[in-house]
């Protein structure tokens, strides 16, 4: 049996696309709402392996606990205090709000995309999901109007997601993309997994894990700490980390990959990205299943990008332009 297919299925009140490769045993599970991952399989051997640390039903979806998946937009990660400055204007993302403020992972992961093209030919199986909801006055503090197109594409290398963000506005916006999938091997400790970050720089952050202003936020992994240091494939042990990685160092094909192992079944796990940073996140804080997975987030650029200095050109999008940032994922046996 060979080819690629598509399904659709229901998940509660949800709809799902799952793009099939018969061929190499993978399927991946695409939700509507927040054109989310739910699902990533991969079937060696008779044995399906769940790849995705996603939720466990609708009703996680639609809560969108531990943002498994997410897809981050038209920011990732936090913004510090909810506030920024943009072309001289101040930017309240809470308003009325005094304390505990802080938003993250941005406006998307909520909110149901409308399904633009499917369709399975015999190079792989794609989906594009589209929303146009980003518009002045629908988020507080975005007075800008954004179009977010997510293809997802499984073909015989794996998943790709090509994230399109077109500026309709009249003005130019901040924006930026990242994803939040979490990683996962079944019948293994997470500790015993293999990591491999093609980082330079360790990304200091604050308590709040905001990145520390300027050029201090950027420290040479030779001068971090070691259990930090990632570059060359290394088991996790107990080594906790919720950190962000700079200066990535692409394969030869112009991709990095960001890659973990299961030492037990011999599966390998690459995330690629084509540039940004890369956080990771042993998902030790999450609220259930602590330490079960790896997040491995691709993004465009730094959390609190929107109040950055040296993130102001990567962020900015000028009206009637489009930006496209390229990642995926790879599944192999070594």
């Amino acid at each position: 049996m060979s080819g690629f297919s598509l399904e659709k299925v229901r998940w509660g009140e949800h709809d799902i696309v799952v793009l099939c490769d018969a061929k190499h045993g993978r399927r991946a599970s695409v939700a509507h709402r927040g054109a989310n991952l739910v699902a990533l399989e991969q079937t060696t051997d008779g044995t399906t392996h769940a790849l995705i640390d996603g939720y466990r039903d609708a009703g996680e979806l639609e809560r969108s606990q531990s943002a498994r998946s997410a897809i981050m937009a038209p920011f990732a990660n936090r913004i510090a205090e909810a506030r920024y400055d943009f072309d001289g204007t101040t930017h309240d993302m809470q308003p009325g709000v005094e304390t505990q403020r802080g938003i993250r992972h941005g406006f998307v992961r909520t909110l149901d995309f409308d399904v633009a093209n499917q369709h399975a030919d015999a190079h792989g199986a794609h989906v594009t999901l589209t929303t146009s909801v980003i518009r002045p006055g629908v988020f507080p503090g975005y007075p800008f109007a954004i179009d977010l197109a997510v293809t997802y594409t499984l073909d015989a290398k794996g998943l790709s997601l090509a994230v399109s963000m077109r500026n309709v506005g009249s003005d130019a916006a901040p924006c930026f993309f990242g994803w939040h999938p979490y990683f996962r091997f079944d019948g293994s400790e997470l500790d015993t997994w293999e990591l491999q970050v093609p980082a330079t720089q360790l990304v200091r952050t604050s308590l709040e894990l905001i990145p520390l202003p300027g050029a201090e936020a950027f420290l040479p992994l030779e001068q971090a700490p070691k259990e930090l240091d990632f570059r060359t494939s290394r088991p996790i042990g107990a080594v906790k980390i919720d950190n962000a990685f700079a200066g990535l160092v692409p394969d030869t094909d112009g991709r990095v990959r960001t890659r973990l192992r299961d030492p037990a079944s011999g599966l390998r796990i690459s995330m690629w990205q084509e540039h940004g940073v890369v956080l990771v996140f042993t998902a030790d804080t999450v609220s259930r299943d602590v330490r079960r997975a790896v997040a491995m987030e691709p993004m465009e650029s730094l959390s609190n990008a929107f109040n950055r200095a040296d993130c102001a050109d990567a962020i900015r999008l000028e009206a009637g332009a489009e930006r496209v940032f390229r990642c995926g994922v790879e599944i192999d046996r070594t």
